[in-house]
């Protein structure tokens, strides 16, 4: 019997107190009890966001936020552009399409980002370009993409918002929404946040208000005018997930005790450690130029089966990692450092690592990645 250790990007690991807080008994949402509670919590978000902005909740995923960004500031016919990294990119695509709205894309090969100065020039050759949709963090890829760049191209055009599905890179990727010009910025709680999936959250500029106004997109439980009208009085439209609020409570106050920050930098300081373990075995990064904080994505060497890795390492040792999407599939495999891990979380899922692809006829010397990852952290 194996200890199951999870290393996906999402879910991801929920500490004790989380789950306590999630089991208490249920209140009553439209009761003052619940509207101090989901006071707190929208306050506590700010920091998170490191935003002024006011932070929505949903009862959803992720995707539900994403969908929320579109069909709220946008109208039919409406142009954007979306630069294309990965396949969590690709879904503003979907979203954006299914309601009317003219895409124009810009893709690359996963592994890669849209340069700032090709947004850049989209922009300036088309006014008519209405929005940005773009994703922090694209763990398909691995890959961080440049906010504050594109930020800074962004927030001066006043007829042009940006938007970010942070929704794997919140809490372990920096953003600054505030400082970088971000308009919209939508996540999830499965994540960074240490909580089971069922929360999705958006930050809302002013400048992103103004777009609200003048939507005709068709809107009902996503209707960002009634969320904020309910928001400034701690309360939501429809009935919320009150027991993942009551959680959200506990994990926000762990953040906040940690400091974002600190956070970001012990993200910062897992992922140093499993990329220097990965090149210390032999293996490519699928991205070597704009890595993630979230999650690693490698290259599966010659000669393996990237299938039948996962599922040793799933089977045999109890460590759930993710494989490749897409055209990837059984190419790459994925090992996140986010959200409830530290270094022993690592050094587990790399020793792991090196002991399925001895076992699958790869020449690695057993050790290598775990020393590398140790003088990582001793540093």
């Amino acid at each position: 019997m194996n200890k199951v250790y999870l290393m996906t990007p999402g879910p991801t690991p929920v500490p004790d107190k989380i789950r306590r807080a999630e089991s208490q008994e249920i209140i009553h949402h439209r009761t003052k009890e619940h509207s101090e509670i989901f006071k707190r919590v929208s306050d506590n978000l700010k920091p998170i966001f490191k935003t002024k902005n006011p932070v929505l909740t949903f009862a959803s995923s992720g995707t539900g936020a994403m969908e929320g960004s579109v069909i709220n500031t946008l109208s039919s016919g409406d142009k954007v552009l979306i630069p294309i990294v990965g396949k969590f990119s690709e879904r503003w695509v979907e979203i954006c399409e299914a309601y009317g709205v003219e895409v124009v894309s810009v893709e690359v090969e996963w592994g890669n980002v849209v340069e700032p100065e090709v947004i850049k020039e989209h922009l300036d050759n088309d006014p008519d370009i209405k929005a940005v949709f773009t994703t922090l963090c694209e763990t398909s890829a691995g890959v961080v993409c440049p906010i504050k760049e594109y930020g800074e191209i962004i927030k001066n055009r006043p007829n042009t918002i940006l938007v970010v599905d942070a929704i794997s890179g919140l809490g372990a990727c920096d953003i600054q929404n505030d400082e970088w010009g971000v308009d919209i910025c939508v996540s999830g709680s499965q994540k960074g946040l240490m909580m089971p999936p069922g929360l999705a959250f958006a930050s809302v500029s002013d400048k992103a208000r103004g777009f609200i106004e003048h939507s005709n997109l068709p809107k009902y439980y996503f209707d960002w005018k009634k969320a904020l009208k309910s928001w400034e009085k701690a309360d939501t439209p429809y009935t919320p997930a009150v027991s993942l609020i009551v959680a959200l409570d506990e994990a926000l106050k762990m953040l906040n005790e940690e400091g974002i920050d600190n956070v970001l930098a012990r993200h910062s300081v897992l992922a140093d450690a499993m990329r220097a373990a990965m090149k210390s075995m032999g293996l490519e990064l699928l991205s070597s130029n704009y890595p993630s904080n979230t999650v690693t994505a490698v290259k599966v060497p010659d000669g393996v089966d990237g299938i039948e890795l996962k599922n040793v390492l799933d089977k045999k040792y109890g460590i759930k990692i993710a494989g490749g999407q897409s055209h990837l599939k059984g190419k790459i495999f994925r090992v996140a450092h986010l959200g409830y891990m530290g270094e022993f979380d690592v050094i587990t899922a790399i020793s792991a690592i090196e002991l399925t692809l001895k076992g699958l006829g790869y020449s690695v010397e057993l050790g290598s990645g775990v020393r590398a990852a140790e003088e990582v952290f001793l540093k």
